[in-house]
């Protein structure tokens, strides 16, 4: 069968996911607490590659770049994932250290997006992280050079398609030390 063209796009299938039910009015108050619980889901129907996320940061000159990391923990502190400084996300993080995180998992239509501020971890933490890697992986990388960085979210949604494209969108936003549930519309 030949590749569709540009045009025939809206041909290919999109949301063919099973979404799980969902209870809007018994919801967490902190995003950290939300993410576990969809993670869980996640990880009960085997969703594959659960902690793959996209990281989007620009560069000095205003530039959006995206790649796809592992995910590394959430908690309090922030959504963590780790690199070296001198590559090119560890260039763009030191120019400007807003970003956004995307997590999609297809099998049950459900993403999580959570954007925010980008902090490095402390030396020791972003050491250990480089130790509990693979040895393969730590092959070839200066340990002066490895970061662990938090994401720590001022916004953060959790998205669940719909095949009648009635999409439910949960949205956290961090407003004076809080977090806060905005309206759903």
């Amino acid at each position: 069968m030949a590749s569709p063209s540009a045009r025939d796009l809206r041909r290919i299938p999109s949301l063919t996911g099973t979404p799980p039910g969902i209870d809007l009015d018994d919801l967490p108050a902190d995003p950290t607490e939300m993410f576990a619980a969809w993670l869980d889901v996640a990880l009960d129907h085997a969703v594959p590659e659960p902690v793959a996320a996209t990281l989007a940061t620009v560069d000095g000159d205003g530039v959006p770049d995206a790649r796809t990391l592992i995910l590394k923990s959430v908690d309090a502190r922030g959504w963590a994932f780790a690199g070296t400084a001198s590559s090119r996300k560890g260039e763009q993080l030191a120019a400007c250290s807003s970003a956004a995180l995307n997590l999609w998992w297809q099998p049950i239509m459900r993403a999580v997006r959570a954007r925010g501020v980008v902090v490095e971890a402390s030396s020791d933490e972003a050491a250990a992280d480089l130790a509990a890697r693979s040895e393969a992986a730590r092959a070839g990388v200066d340990p002066q050079d490895w970061r662990l960085w938090r994401l720590v979210p001022s916004r953060v949604e959790f998205w669940q398609g719909s095949p009648d494209r009635r999409h439910v969108r949960i949205v956290y936003t961090h407003h004076a030390g809080t977090w806060q549930l905005e309206p759903r519309s």
